[in-house]
């Protein structure tokens, strides 16, 4: 028997005590199981989802507005190139003196008004007696005040100006009392 409680003996002395036991295990870092690293993992592939679907959200729109953008620049530039055509016409009609080319020179001019109206494109309406308004109309002649005429009015009008939306494609050039 001396021999079977030695053996206790150093079975007990290799046993840590109860609060060594526990010291230990709260000490050492637990491994995530498989489980766990799936579903962090999961998270970490649903947030990068999210992200780059919001990026290419902002992308598409990004891009819609600068198709859009372009398209009506590149309309004004095209219609900026066929406006001295209608600068042509409208001489054309006021010095016509025959009743009938005067109606034929209107029809051309009502179908081009028509045509500049389905691309958005409007005159800028400016004419003799208004206020001159540099932000939609350029001064290129100076003319001196009249009687009953008041200062920077606008005299005559030599070029229509025309916009596209709120964005002036040409500049009304007129004459301006001073």
């Amino acid at each position: 028997m001396s021999k079977k409680s030695n053996t206790q003996k150093d079975e007990a002395a290799k046993t840590p005590a109860d609060g060594e036991a526990e010291s230990c295990s709260a000490g050492e870092v637990k491994e995530p199981s498989e489980l766990e690293k799936a579903q962090a993992l999961a998270e970490d592939y649903k947030r990068k989802w999210y992200s780059v679907s919001a990026e290419y959200d902002n992308y598409r729109k990004r891009n819609a507005s600068a198709v859009s953008s372009a398209y009506r620049d590149g309309a004004a530039e095209a219609v900026l190139k066929l406006l001295p055509v209608a600068d042509n016409f409208g001489y054309a009609l006021d010095s016509a003196a025959d009743e009938k080319t005067k109606a034929g020179i209107d029809k051309v001019i009502k179908s081009f008004a028509t045509v500049l109206a389905s691309l958005g494109i409007e005159e800028i309406p400016i004419a003799a007696g208004d206020k001159f308004d540099e932000s939609v109309a350029e001064a290129v002649m100076n003319s001196p005040c009249g009687d009953g005429e008041e200062p920077n009015t606008v005299k005559l009008v030599l070029k229509k100006g025309y916009r596209s939306g709120d964005k002036v494609i040409r500049y009304a050039q007129v004459s301006v009392t001073v």
